[in-house]
């Protein structure tokens, strides 16, 4: 698949660039897409902490009071829950959000992301090269280009320093190495844009 190589501001840039169709051909489905962002938000999330019931917390076992003639009630336990450093009652039970998924299928789930995008909201630019990392110029460069209002930006091994301080403001941009690139963050923005760079790390990344 060739598709044509742009500059930042939405100009042609010299020559075209050859995409795998392995990589950016493949026809979406939607229950890989589902099962591969499920998983990603699933482990996200943090272990739910329990709270200590009256079997967990270390306190005597000894009965600490009379049974008759003290004129309170006859506790045998010192770790029930009425008492001050005794167990909760009916407490928060321990809960693991942590899902399994296979490789293969992860690794479907992104050139599947990928491929979606290379229908419609791919860009691909030659490099991330700015003159000078200011926000306003590289806001008006972005505006020119129309890439949309939410943007994923992948550079290959580093994202350019001069680049990510000028998108550090940009609401609606984000940034990140190829190495990070995920299903999730893929299809949540309108705009793909990837570098050169990017799109040979990537394809590195299924071939190697």
């Amino acid at each position: 698949m060739k598709v044509k190589v742009l500059n930042l501001d939405g100009s042609d840039a010299k020559g075209d660039i050859e995409l795998s169709d392995e990589v950016f051909g493949l026809e979406p489905r939607a229950d890989i897409l589902h099962r591969v962002v499920t998983w990603q938000l699933e482990n996200r999330r943090g272990t739910a902490r329990p709270t200590r019931e009256r079997s967990d917390v270390a306190r005597t076992g000894k009965k600490w009071g009379r049974q008759k003639g003290g004129g309170t009630a006859r506790h045998g336990d010192r770790a029930a829950p009425i008492f001050i450093g005794g167990g909760k009652a009916h407490g928060a039970r321990k809960r693991d959000f942590e899902q399994s998924l296979n490789k293969k299928v992860r690794a479907l789930g992104l050139k599947m992301a990928l491929s979606a995008k290379a229908k419609d909201g791919l860009v691909v630019i030659d490099s991330l090269d700015v003159a000078d990392a200011k926000t306003k110029a590289l806001a008006g460069q972005l505006s020119q280009a129309g890439f949309g209002k939410k943007v994923l930006v992948i550079d290959g091994e580093a994202v350019n320093d001069s680049f990510a301080r000028a998108a550090g403001n940009l609401v609606g941009v984000n940034v990140m190495p190829a190495v990070g690139a995920n299903v999730y963050d893929i299809l949540k923005h309108d705009t793909l844009v990837l570098t050169r760079a990017a799109v040979e790390k990537l394809e590195a990344r299924f071939n190697g």
